[in-house]
C-alpha cells in the first residue's frame, strides 16, 4: 500500500500507466510520477515518435524503467491485451490515469451521432471499460485510479455540450467507482482548469478573457496537473471518490 512520503522515490517498485501519455498534460504525469521512482507504462494511439522519444527519457533516468504501449481505447477489446502487456513487463499496477481525451466544439444544432460516441467514448466509456480490465490487478496491490477531468463536467462550457456532457460523466464516474472498489482501490479525478490551450489554440482576447475569470489570474501548466496526481498517488492514502479542481480559482473567480 502506499503510504505518505515526501522522499523522491516515493513510488519506488510502483508501476503506473498513462493513457495519452505521450504528450501534453499526459507525459507532464508520466515524467512526474517517474521522477518519485515508478515504472511506466505510456499509452499512446497514434503518438508514436512522441511516445517512443518519452520512453527512450525515461529510460535514460533509469533503465528499463518505461515502456509504451499502443492501443486504441475505443474498442474495448484492446484493453485486457493493454493491462496484459504492462503485467508481462512489470508484473504489477499500482496507479491508473485516465488522461487520454478528446477535446473539440460542438453546438447544439450540429451535434451528429459521430461527435456523441467520439466525444463520449474517448472521455468516459474508455476510462471505464479500462479501469474494469484493470481492476484485479489494482486490486491485488491496493492501487489507486486517477480520472483528469475537467472544470467543465461541472460547469458547462459554451458550444463544448458534448464534451461538458462526458466529463460530467467521469466525475460521476469517478464516485461510483470509488464506491464499488472500496476498500482494495482508492480512485480520485482531477479536473483542470486553464492549464493548456487547445492544439488548435485560442486567440489572444479569448485568453486574456480566460485567465482573468481565474482568482490567480494566471494560467496554469501541466506540472501543476502532474504534482496533484503526484499527490493522490503518493499522500493521500485516506482519500477517494474526490474531485480536485486545479484551476487556479476559476471555480471560485
Amino acid at each position: 500500500m502506499i503510504t505518505p512520503t515526501s522522499n523522491a522515490a516515493a513510488l519506488a517498485g510502483r508501476t503506473v500507466l498513462v493513457t495519452g501519455g505521450a504528450r501534453r498534460v499526459g507525459a507532464e504525469i508520466a515524467r512526474t510520477l517517474h521522477a518519485a521512482g515508478a515504472q511506466l507504462a505510456v499509452h499512446y494511439r497514434n503518438s508514436t515518435a512522441e511516445a517512443e522519444a518519452l520512453v527512450a527519457q525515461l529510460n535514460s533516468a533509469r533503465s528499463r524503467s518505461a515502456i509504451g504501449i499502443q492501443a486504441n481505447l475505443l474498442d474495448t477489446s484492446q484493453l485486457s491485451r493493454l493491462v496484459e502487456t504492462l503485467l508481462a513487463a512489470f508484473g504489477r499496477l499500482d496507479v491508473l490515469v485516465n488522461n487520454a481525451s478528446t477535446f473539440y466544439p460542438t453546438r447544439i444544432g450540429a451535434i451528429t451521432e459521430a461527435h456523441w460516441n467520439d466525444l463520449l467514448g474517448t472521455n468516459l466509456k474508455a476510462p471505464l471499460f479500462l479501469s474494469q480490465a484493470a481492476a484485479p490487478a489494482l486490486a491485488a496491490t491496493r492501487g489507486l485510479i486517477i480520472n483528469i477531468a475537467d472544470i467543465h463536467g461541472q460547469r458547462p462550457l459554451r458550444h463544448h455540450t458534448t464534451y461538458s456532457i462526458a466529463k460530467a460523466g467521469l466525475v460521476m464516474l469517478t464516485r461510483s467507482l470509488a464506491r464499488e472498489l472500496a476498500p482494495e482501490v482508492r480512485v480520485n479525478a482531477i479536473a483542470p482548469g486553464p492549464v493548456m490551450w487547445p492544439v488548435g489554440g485560442a486567440d489572444e482576447a479569448l485568453q486574456t478573457e480566460i485567465i482573468g475569470r481565474t482568482a490567480l489570474k494566471r494560467l496554469g501548466s501541466p506540472r501543476d496537473v502532474a504534482l496533484a496526481a503526484r499527490y493522490f498517488a503518493v499522500d493521500a492514502p485516506f482519500v477517494t471518490g474526490q474531485i480536485l479542481a486545479v484551476d487556479g480559482g476559476r471555480s471560485v473567480a
